[in-house]
């Protein structure tokens, strides 16, 4: 479950940084975003974490599209250095938390479930409905872009983008429009994650994105850089990393064990679990 949600993020970056070669470092923002989008629906409407995963999905692609508008296409086009536009990201995302800060305060706030808290006995372990709920997410979340990236027009157009942009954009493809596509669905997926980890610890902060930014980062550099397939598996390796960890050492070793970890990996694969080939420079 933790792992899965773990993955979402690591494919937000993944997408992005396969396109563009850069890091959005406002990406933990945004996923802090979309669990606030699915608290506050919850709570005004009295809906279920559905309609929350919904909203939270629409309202994350729109701020997505917005980010990539204002903090990297501006900067993109007047060809700076590879920097600034990550530099505008953590601008950006500093100004959406604090903006969140100012909104809903700086404490923890309480995630309502809506889903009833039943628990199965499936022979070698425990699941709760939510956690069953989390998974399936996740899963189906995972499914759903890979048929769009390997099936559809504007997928294969983004593999294409990904692989060579300049070249893309001489063939006919509109490259703006894929790189703009490529922000909302990074940041649809954040959205998801933002609501699955809202409902798996029933708290959010404005505050929560810091944490989850570095793991994600870190999950796609083990899982090897700018490879959708690879922050999936490295997604799900560090969340069963992390509760092994719990569940055997103890709580306070937790980021600790799983960063261990990922260092052994980086070690014996410098260039990650799935490496795609894609480097910092085109």
């Amino acid at each position: 479950m933790l792992g899965g949600t773990y993955a979402l993020v690591a494919i937000g970056y993944s997408l992005i940084f396969g396109v563009l070669r850069l890091i959005h470092l406002a990406h933990g923002e945004v996923f802090m975003v979309g669990a606030y989008i699915g608290l506050e629906i919850m709570l005004l409407l009295h809906v279920g974490p559905v309609v929350a995963l919904l909203a939270a999905i629409l309202g994350t692609a729109v701020l997505g599209i917005v980010l990539e508008l204002i903090a990297f296409r501006p900067i993109r086009r007047k060809g700076g250095s590879f920097l600034a536009p990550m530099v505008s990201s953590i601008g950006a995302g500093l100004i959406l938390q604090e903006v969140f800060t100012k909104i809903f305060g700086s404490e923890q706030s309480d995630y309502p479930s809506q889903l009833a808290n039943n628990v199965y006995d499936l022979g070698f372990v425990l699941v709760s409905t939510t956690q069953l709920f989390i998974m399936g997410t996740a899963l189906v979340s995972m499914v759903v872009l890979h048929i769009f990236v390997s099936r559809t027009r504007y997928g294969i157009a983004m593999r294409a983008t990904a692989e060579n942009l300049e070249i893309a954009s001489i063939l006919g493809i509109n490259t703006d429009m894929v790189i703009m596509l490529t922000f909302a669905i990074a940041s649809a997926l954040g959205g998801v994650a933002g609501v699955l980890v809202g409902l798996a610890y029933t708290s959010v902060s404005p505050f929560m994105g810091i944490n989850m930014a570095i793991k994600g980062l870190a999950i796609m550099l083990v899982g090897g850089l700018g490879s959708m397939y690879g922050a999936m598996a490295a997604g799900l390796l560090l969340g069963v990393a992390e509760v092994l960890c719990v569940a055997y050492l103890a709580s306070s070793y937790r980021d600790a064990f799983a960063f261990g970890l990922m260092i052994i990996i980086l070690l014996v694969r410098p260039r990650g679990l799935f490496a795609t080939g894609i480097s910092v420079e085109r």
